[in-house]
């Protein structure tokens, strides 16, 4: 009795997952339906038309082998050619169609989730790594809708593949076809295990590949220090761990799943063998034809071929619906810091900032500032001095809400910035880092990124301010010189003087 109540459970639950994630997905493939259906109704006759050489075979055998009668039989050979093109045109078509559908979805679920990356706070980055968001934000979406949609065709393509040799199973003798589906239903009976075991080992391998994408990242980003600091030999020791986390992983995979198409193998070839002793008793006896035991036999290894891999397919969906189920856990996450309901536009006119009792942590209990009080006037200058790590920077981070004060208050003319929208505080903020980052593009689209609209005049004055108009000169192309990732084509200057943190309030 357990074991019927947990099998109906894990038949429900995978059904609930079925429906659940096809639901969620379809406002991604609803835009292109049209052609998601087309793709998914192609792949009907395909799997149809497999049963033709099978049923061709019995008139075949019946007139040319047994009767010797080579004039009746002379267009089998062309219908079986025939069938087989228009088949295989169908097949391109269908995978055409698929692959258009599932790029496209997957573009727009990308797009989604890249808004959502978006949105979150800076901490959600500080507790990531580089390959656990690449993971996240991309791996997830390629994963879930190429998946997705390739289950499906491949499940209405092997369906109908399955119903229509079924079918020629019955036509040629009914007895041994009960036996034959008999043993089919029993071979997929180890999928119900499956489910349970590859849970826990997929999640590590994704933290696995994860931290591999991470160690690229690193090496990629650190090239320097790792070159100046003779770091290759403790880099190639740190990889070859990760290396080895994600063999042993990938052996757990394969240990828990990848028996199951070695046992349906065992199990089908059973029946193969049961229909090879009774179609021969049946031929002796007169209930079959020879012709229809050949097309029998023939329409039997056809349907088990496919069944014999089922067991990676399986593999696969249940990949593809934890990748959906992930990605959609992202969507739904709502940021610890966004506006609050009734939130206010901040007015540029900025006579006052004043920290109240700020208070600030970034672990549980362990205080970074406590009770800080201090205020800023219109025009003035303040300089914070002290230590690295003593929580110069993060006083300025408070301010446009990278992180929000676990207490205490932030007040801008005596409104608290947790009360303004996000867009209009950050807006009226500049913010100089520590760590100066470009992005990839030319220099004027970086100056741009302060203000898209700033005219020729004003992107002058910002390059002057900057004290750039001189090096900009000796670049081949001027302002619109191609600077690469993080700006690594351009000569870098670093200049650090006194620990010294200058917070400059300017109206």
């Amino acid at each position: 009795m357990a074991t019927k109540l947990s099998k109906e459970i894990r038949e429900k639950i995978l059904h609930n997952m079925f429906v659940k994630n096809y639901r969620r997905m379809w406002p991604y493939m609803k835009p292109f339906w049209f052609r998601a259906l087309l793709s998914v109704l192609v792949a009907i006759p395909v799997g149809s038309l497999d049963a033709v050489i099978a049923l061709s075979l019995k008139p075949y055998m019946d007139v040319v082998m047994v009767d010797k009668n080579l004039q009746t039989a002379w267009y089998i050979p062309l219908m079986i050619i025939g069938f087989t093109v228009v088949q295989g045109i169908l097949r391109y078509v269908a995978e055409y169609l698929n692959t258009w559908v599932g790029a496209k979805t997957t573009n727009l679920l990308k797009m989604d989730l890249y808004k959502k990356m978006l949105v979150f706070e800076t901490e959600f980055f500080n507790k990531k790594s580089s390959g656990d968001v690449i993971f996240m934000f991309n791996n997830n979406a390629d994963m879930a809708c190429s998946g997705l949609l390739n289950n499906l065709k491949s499940f209405v393509q092997k369906f109908f593949t399955a119903i229509s040799l079924v079918a020629v199973l019955f036509y040629n003798s009914w007895q041994l076809a009960l036996v034959c589906v008999a043993i089919m239903l029993l071979s997929m009976m180890p999928m119900t295990l499956v489910r349970k075991k590859i849970n826990s080992i997929m999640n590590q391998s994704i933290l696995a590949d994860s931290a591999l994408l991470t160690a690229y990242n690193e090496t990629y980003n650190g090239n320097k220090t790792i070159i100046s600091y003779n770091l290759d030999a403790q880099q190639c020791n740190k990889f070859e761990r990760v290396l080895d986390g994600v063999f042993m992983l990938r052996m757990k995979m394969l240990q828990r799943t990848r028996w199951l198409t070695p046992v349906m193998h065992v199990i089908l070839s059973v029946g193969i063998g049961l229909a090879i002793w009774f179609g021969s008793y049946l031929i002796l006896h007169g209930t079959i034809t020879a012709g229809s035991f050949v097309s029998f036999l023939t329409a039997l290894i056809m349907l088990y071929t496919p069944i014999k891999s089922i067991g990676g397919t399986y593999n696969s969906v249940l990949m593809s619906f934890l990748a959906i189920e992930r990605v959609f856990d992202i969507l739904d996450t709502i940021p610890s810091i966004k506006d609050k309901q009734h939130a206010v536009k901040m007015k540029p006119e900025v006579n006052e900032i004043e920290y109240r009792n700020v208070s600030f942590e970034y672990v549980k209990d362990v205080p970074v500032l406590k009770n800080i009080n201090f205020k800023v006037k219109r025009g003035e200058t303040i300089a914070f001095v002290g230590n690295s790590g003593g929580g110069k920077s993060t006083v300025v981070s408070l301010l446009p809400r990278f992180y929000d004060v676990t207490g205490g208050s932030i007040l801008i003319n005596g409104i608290d910035v947790r009360d303004m929208t996000l867009k209009s505080l950050r807006a009226n903020i500049g913010v100089v880092f520590q760590d100066n980052f470009l992005f990839s593009g030319t220099i004027r689209e970086n100056i741009l990124l302060g203000n898209e609209n700033a005219t020729d005049t004003e992107i002058d004055n910002a390059v002057k301010m900057a004290c750039l108009d001189d090096v900009i000169k000796t670049l081949p192309g001027g302002l619109d010189a191609q600077i690469g990732e993080r700006g690594v084509l351009l000569s870098g200057y670093l200049a650090v003087k006194d620990n010294v943190l200058r917070l400059h309030v300017h109206f």
